[in-house]
């Protein structure tokens, strides 16, 4: 799907919507500013130095643009006709003393929650963009997971521990993508994508499959925001193949020790399957039998206006994803159905809480110790907790885009603008307009899933993020709008 950009007057974006997005700031319940105490912990803070040593070990990040908060850097290289995956993971459990000041905040918060002015962060900048993250060029310690792959990317064996790590670049995706396309790449790079593809094709043939949503960010510029619609590249794809084997390695890792936290989902129903299959048939992209969930959507073409309404069909199929935590006896529950295999996050704890745990417990089984108390008798908590964060975050998210949208529609009221018929659920249709890149809806009498439509804004109010669109008939004026628009 090509970039679809709007962009605001100065006027709006640091007028009328700056105040609606500081609104919701105010009401988040997640503060920005961290307690004197928990600040005063980080600046303080100091790691345990590990006995291991991989610092000769040329690690690489790999993340968006301008990132700080660096959680996982990573090493592949051949081992015979198979390979061998370092996956170094920033040592934020260390920097933080469980029952204090900034392990209450934490608890608190959740996760980072992302705005378009700007972040509600889980842990001060002096942790998450400092001495915890993988810079380039600084000595950090960080739970490095060593994974062996066979010649099909099926993992063999895995462990991690903490050691002394140094990355040895920043990589972002867009120049990583430009380097592999123009076959400049280095060698790891190309190691990347050898593994990415592998995984790939083991998730394929386990049942799994990777729902590649359009991204829609909401970008902050001098002279206003734009949201921004657009696939990840094959770059990303791969970098969250090693995070995605990461996660498994650590399911298994807790499944095998009878204790830890895993991240899971039942799969859907038949009813759920069969209601699927209708709405992406009547989207015009039915999904043929003989292919698996994850072979059809990987088929999908990016280009076609209608797909993303089938990603929205598809991220609606699973529901009920949780976390299980489990001690002593394994749970009824173990796999996330996405994924097709046991699964726990454990690869970003500088942005999310429940990592925190699960790396303390696999480094423990690994080493042949005791889970540490304190993670072990709070593991109860933190499925509510985890609850709670995501459930803040997606309203704020949401929220956040009505008024992006609302603000670039304020000006259009009184126009009429071509759009496609997302899905169509009751007596209400989504439709997607061509540009400006807002989703809204629509009454849905006449609208047909995955057919064009054009509607007549009739309200955009900025402060609440409402919109009002409703279909037109299509007359000749109308069209006449439209095609101006």
């Amino acid at each position: 799907m090509p970039n679809r950009r709007a962009h605001l007057s100065p006027q709006t974006a640091h007028g009328q919507l700056a105040a609606a997005l500081a609104e919701l700031r105010v009401g988040a319940d997640a503060p920005s500013e961290f307690s004197p105490d928990a600040l005063a912990e980080a600046r303080s803070a100091e790691t345990e130095s590990p006995c291991l040593d991989l610092r000769h070990i040329p690690f690489v990040t790999l993340d968006p643009p301008g990132s700080k908060d660096l959680d996982q850097a990573f090493h592949i290289e051949r081992a015979g006709d198979g390979f061998l995956v370092r996956y170094a993971i920033a040592d934020l459990p260390g920097f933080v003393r469980p029952g204090g000041a900034l392990d209450h905040e934490a608890r608190r918060r959740g996760q980072t929650l992302y705005l378009p002015d700007g972040r509600i962060p889980l842990h001060p900048a002096e942790l998450s963009e400092g001495r915890a993250s993988l810079l380039a060029g600084a000595d950090r310690v960080a739970y490095v997971w060593t994974i062996a792959l066979d010649a099909a990317g099926d993992a063999t064996a895995a462990r991690v521990e903490r050691a002394h790590v140094r990355s040895r670049a920043q990589l972002d995706y867009p120049s990583a993508q430009a380097a592999v396309d123009a076959g400049t790449g280095d060698e790891l790079l190309e190691l990347l994508r050898a593994v990415g593809v592998l995984r790939a094709e083991q998730e394929r043939l386990r049942g799994g499959a990777s729902l590649n949503m359009p991204d829609e960010e909401i970008v902050r510029e001098p002279d206003g925001y734009r949201i921004v619609r657009s696939f990840a590249l094959p770059v990303e794809e791969w970098n969250a193949q090693l995070s995605l084997l990461t996660g498994m390695a650590a399911g298994r890792m807790m499944l095998d020790a009878r204790i830890g936290i895993l991240r899971t989902m039942p799969a859907p129903d038949e009813a759920a399957l069969s209601a699927f299959r209708a709405r992406v048939a009547s989207l015009g992209h039915p999904w043929p039998t003989e292919l698996s969930y994850g072979e059809y959507l990987e088929r999908l073409d990016h280009a076609s206006p209608t797909t993303p309404g089938v990603l929205q069909a598809a991220a609606a199929l699973f529901r009920g994803a949780d976390y299980t935590p489990f001690d002593g006896t394994v749970p009824q529950q173990t796999t996330q159905a996405a994924i097709a295999a046991p699964y726990a996050h454990v690869t970003a704890p500088l942005r999310r809480l429940v990592d925190r745990w699960g790396l303390v417990i696999c480094a423990a089984i690994c080493a042949g110790e005791s889970v540490p108390e304190w993670a072990r008798a709070s593991l109860g908590e933190l499925p509510g907790l985890m609850r709670a964060s995501n459930q803040r975050a997606g309203q704020l998210g949401s929220q956040a885009l009505d008024r992006v949208e609302a603000a670039l529609l304020r000006d259009r009221v009184g126009d009429v603008l071509p759009a496609i018929v997302v899905e169509v659920r009751g007596d209400r249709a989504r439709v997607q307009l061509d540009d400006p890149a807002v989703t809204a809806q629509v009454a849905a009498a006449g609208c047909t899933a995955g057919t064009r439509v054009n509607v007549r804004v009739v309200a955009a109010d900025v402060a609440s993020g409402s919109v009002e669109l409703v279909p037109v008939t299509g007359d000749a004026d109308d069209r006449a709008d439209a095609s101006a628009a």
